[in-house]
């Protein structure tokens, strides 16, 4: 008594085509319909129901044998698979034992270029279910409509119903009487409301494309063009609209014996202002050098690491060097004879003071009493700076060097460390070569 008939479950839901006649049985029959109307609900198999086993009905069918794809075919493989066969089937029993043993590879080659065609351009997708699909008892036997468009007559069904090409199809009397399919409003049916092919002509010979379906006034009855008047003036009308692109020159070639006098003043302006921006640059520099000479004075010159340096180059393009001191090559630099002190002590040395003469002989002037001084880094305090009393004595004894004309010699405890190294390294080359022996 208290369940509903389907009328009365389609009268009261909004989707009456998803309503069937198991519904009306269900504990909440709205919920079930609603759920089967929402977005992305997979059905549920339609042989649920069915009183018989799944896929009974294919027993006494022939399973299709499995075919390769037909980009694969293209190749040419299973011609020469089944040559290979035939050929295998006439060898001899002695033949095939020999085979056997020495089997022969590459028989079956195929040109690289037809496998890179076959896998890389001719190559298609397998047929896949989409989202929500079931499979169903003979779904593999029903014509695929997925590339179908309607409108659109494709070669088999031309064959089937019989036509010559150009030829209207058989609906076409009826469509211009009744009017298009009402399912499809927005597709356009030549000789119904749009223009038929060009070179047929209207009639009801065989061939030609019945009656324009016209009022007394000449208007189309089912809209659209049929006589093609509006298509020449859509091609004449511009699809697009964008702006005018300019069709000036935009170079032009320099007449003969022009000077580049005008050029050569834009050049020059253009170096100037980079001159000018060169001096703010180089202005700063002095002032930032200033400062850190003005710190480091204070123990006689670089000797201090803190304050501001500068180590961006002072010069630009080729100018990396003195003007005043031109550079020669294979300049050759005066001997000295000296005693030889230490392990590496030599018997002669070169006066470095000559490469920085100038070409007229002229040696760089010294102050009284200058000294070139090293300072070791290991020295410097905690606050990057150098004890007076050590640098006093450092100076005093490089003086005194100098004075004597004698070169510091090598540390002898630097030197017992290098060859006590020398002599492990060498001792443990030879217990290798021996483990090797």
């Amino acid at each position: 008594m208290n369940t509903l008939s389907v009328a009365q479950l389609k009268a009261q839901v909004q989707n009456p085509e998803l309503v069937e006649w198991t519904d009306v049985s269900s504990s909440d029959p709205k919920l079930l319909i609603a759920i089967k109307g929402s977005k992305n609900v997979i059905p549920v198999p339609t042989h649920w129901a069915l009183k018989r086993e799944y896929l009974s009905s294919k027993r006494g069918i022939e399973k299709v044998p499995w075919q390769l794809p037909k980009f694969i075919q293209e190749t040419g493989i299973s011609e020469m698979r089944d040559a290979a066969i035939q050929k295998a089937e006439e060898m001899t029993m002695r033949q095939k034992q020999r085979e056997r043993v020495q089997g022969k590879v590459g028989k079956l080659d195929i040109d690289y270029s037809k496998l890179y065609d076959a896998f890389y351009r001719r190559q298609t997708k397998p047929e896949l279910t989409k989202y929500g699909e079931v499979y169903y008892e003979g779904k593999e036997y029903e014509t695929n409509t997925v590339n179908l468009k309607p409108g659109e007559l494709t070669e088999e069904l031309r064959d089937a119903l019989s036509m010559p090409p150009g030829h209207p199809p058989p609906w076409l009397i009826n469509m211009q009487r009744f009017g298009p399919p009402p399912s499809y409003p927005h597709m356009r049916i030549p000789g119904v409301n749009a223009p038929i092919p060009a070179g047929a002509a209207w009639g009801f010979q065989p061939g030609q494309w019945g009656k324009a379906p016209v009022d007394d006034f000449g208007k189309p009855l089912f809209g659209g063009d049929l006589y093609g008047v509006g298509i020449l003036d859509t091609h004449q009308e511009p699809t697009y609209h964008i702006e005018p692109v300019e069709r000036n020159t935009w170079g032009v070639l320099r007449a003969e014996g022009e000077s580049d006098d005008e050029e050569s003043d834009e050049e020059e302006e253009e170096v100037e202002e980079e001159e000018q921006g060169d001096e703010d640059i180089d202005s700063g520099i002095r002032s930032s050098m200033t400062t850190a000479s003005a710190m480091g004075s204070e123990f006689g010159g670089t000797e201090s690491v803190g304050g501001d340096f500068m180590i961006r180059k002072q010069r630009k393009g080729i100018e990396t060097e003195e003007r005043g001191v031109p550079r020669s090559a294979g300049q050759i630099l005066p001997e000295k004879n000296i005693s030889a002190t230490g392990f590496f002590g030599g018997e002669h040395a070169y006066d470095l003071d000559a490469a920085r003469r100038d070409g007229l002989g002229q040696q760089r002037k010294r102050k009284a009493g200058e000294v070139d001084l090293s300072i070791d880094m290991d020295q410097l305090g905690d606050d990057d700076r150098l004890d007076k009393a050590a640098l006093k004595k450092e100076y005093e004894s490089r003086q005194r060097a100098e004075a004597a004309g004698n070169w510091q010699s090598i540390d002898q405890d630097d030197l017992a460390d290098m060859i006590a190294s020398e002599s492990r390294k060498k001792a443990k080359r030879e217990d290798n070569r021996k483990a090797r022996r």
